[in-house]
């Protein structure tokens, strides 16, 4: 009768000391095995913050992190494979782990001068903020993830002792390796981020590697948590200085990092992730900001009745709002902002409230379906940067806006696109018209249009006379508008909730912009 084969226990190398897995040593594998998955996937996601203020979170910055620990992962893979078997060995195995928590631990201190080198450097480069964040992130990521890619096969070349049970012994160090990932994954996003700040997360990662890495090693390797220890209770500091004038504020939320620059005219702006654009401003004097903003103001022109009612979807530190308050006294505002932390530094630093603004907390369209009024005008003013969310500009989207607007209600919408390159602005005119008797599209500055969508076609036509005789502190916008508005008419192809390239759309923009400057500007 035929036996099957078996192995024996791996013999340890070079002797002084080394252990090999026994079943009595099995825990202190699956305990590494499940925080290096953990710390794999917690550098992923607060790597990718590190990323954000200097290239922001876009798809291609996106696409650069998740491709390059794909490619350091694969390649750990392969060498902790090659390597347990020339070294099979728990203190070989827990000398490489040592090594991922103190990569890790030095990226909070690298990563500022290499991200701002990296920017500069290829500041003039077609397809800059590509290049920029791909070798960043390529140098970032090297060391610790193709470290951590190696623990589970060397982890299983160590903990399994019989072949019969080698694919339970598989299964078991992967499962372990999975939810440590999981793990990874949502607490630092939901909790360690919002709570600590990116740097102390990835602190607390190098931390928790190098604490799991110690049943392993001999007692003289304690030194390096204990100096991980230290470097996370250091005063995090700032992270990125501002360009003209000085930081306020320095914070991050589950969505973005936000920063607050006093300028050196006076004002004070936000900041989110990269910079590129501002999102909110509170200006020196006064309430008008010279930019897209002040056009929202003659809404209650352009529908021809009183300010009543008015939604702002993307309210952020309240610009529009603080306008349409000034202008129209009397209108009732309903601000929605998805991130508390935005509306929190508009109302300290910007200025924002008034017992005429409601803030709402949460996403746009999910608001407004859940609403049971009726506006006269809404405004939509949402992004996250460079990008327009693509279910605030589906022709699903723009039926549920007409659905919640009254018979002379108003809709408008700020569209960013670089100068010259206003494809994305078409599309989303044309799905509006779809919906509406009337629109009209204004190519208000450089990087902004504004699209107005009237429930009645009657409006659209008395506009261009009701902005001729605007008074007031909505005069200096109405005769901007109305100096640059057309008609868009009707017909094309639309975006929908199924089919929305926004994304595409807007970094093949950008890329060209890069490219060749500005056409047409």
């Amino acid at each position: 009768m035929a036996h099957p084969e078996s192995s024996s226990p791996a013999t340890p190398e070079g002797g002084g000391g080394d252990r090999s897995a026994t079943g009595r040593g099995t825990w202190r594998l699956n305990l590494l095995v499940l925080v290096a998955g953990a710390c794999s996937l917690a550098t992923e996601m607060a790597g990718a913050r590190l990323l954000a203020p200097y290239f922001g979170t876009s798809n291609v910055v996106w696409a650069n992190v998740i491709g390059l620990i794909l490619v350091y992962l694969s390649l750990g893979y392969w060498l902790g494979g090659k390597l347990a078997d020339r070294h099979p060995t728990e203190r070989a195995l827990g000398l490489v782990v040592l090594v991922a928590a103190l990569a890790i631990g030095v990226l909070p201190f690298a990563t500022t001068p290499l991200f701002a080198a990296a920017a500069s450097a290829f500041a003039g480069v077609s397809a800059g903020a590509f290049i920029a964040s791909f070798a960043g992130t390529l140098l970032m990521f090297a060391i610790p993830v193709t470290a951590l890619g190696a623990v589970a096969p060397w982890a299983i070349r160590l903990a399994v002792t019989d072949v019969a049970e080698a694919g339970a012994v598989a299964g078991r160090l992967y499962a372990l390796s999975t939810v440590g990932s999981i793990g990874g994954t949502f607490l630092p996003v939901l909790y360690l981020i919002p709570q600590v700040g990116t740097r102390r997360t990835l602190l607390l990662a190098s931390l928790a590697l190098a604490l799991a890495s110690l049943p392993l090693l001999p007692r003289r390797a304690l030194g390096a948590p204990a100096i991980l220890l230290a470097l996370a209770l250091l005063p995090p500091g700032q992270v990125k200085a501002a360009t003209d004038g000085r930081v306020l504020f320095e914070g991050e939320s589950p969505y973005q990092y936000v920063q607050v620059v006093e300028r050196s005219d006076g004002s004070r702006v936000i900041h989110l992730n990269e910079g590129w654009a501002l999102h909110s401003i509170r200006p020196a004097h006064g309430v008008l900001t010279g930019g897209y903003w002040d056009a929202f103001a003659t809404l209650p022109l352009l529908d021809g009745a009183p300010a009543g009612r008015i939604a702002v979807l993307g309210n952020a530190g309240g610009t529009v709002s603080t306008i349409i308050a000034a202008a129209w006294p009397h209108a009732q505002i309903d601000g929605v902002e998805l991130d508390p932390l935005i509306s929190e530094v508009g109302r300290r630093y910007l200025g924002m409230g008034g017992a005429n603004l409601v803030v709402h907390t949460g996403d746009a369209r999910f608001w407004l379906e859940g609403s049971t009024r009726r506006f006269d005008a809404i405004i939509v003013d949402a992004y996250r940067q460079p990008y327009i969310p693509f279910h605030l500009v589906s022709r699903e989207f723009f039926q549920l806006v007409h659905d919640h607007l009254t018979p002379h209600g108003v809709v408008a919408i700020n569209v960013g696109t670089p100068p010259g390159l206003t494809g994305v602005v078409d599309w989303v005119a044309r799905t509006m018209r779809a919906d509406f008797p009337a629109v009209q599209q204004s190519r208000y500055d450089r990087f902004n249009s504004i699209l107005v969508g009237y429930a009645n076609a009657a409006d659209a036509a008395a506009a261009d006379g009701r902005l001729a005789a605007a008074t007031g502190l909505e005069a200096a916008p109405a005769s901007a508008l109305r100096n640059t508005l057309s008609a868009v008419p009707a017909g094309g192809d639309v975006l929908t909730d199924d089919r929305a390239p926004i994304e595409w759309l807007t970094d093949v923009a950008l890329l060209r912009y890069l490219q060749e400057g500005a056409p047409g500007a």
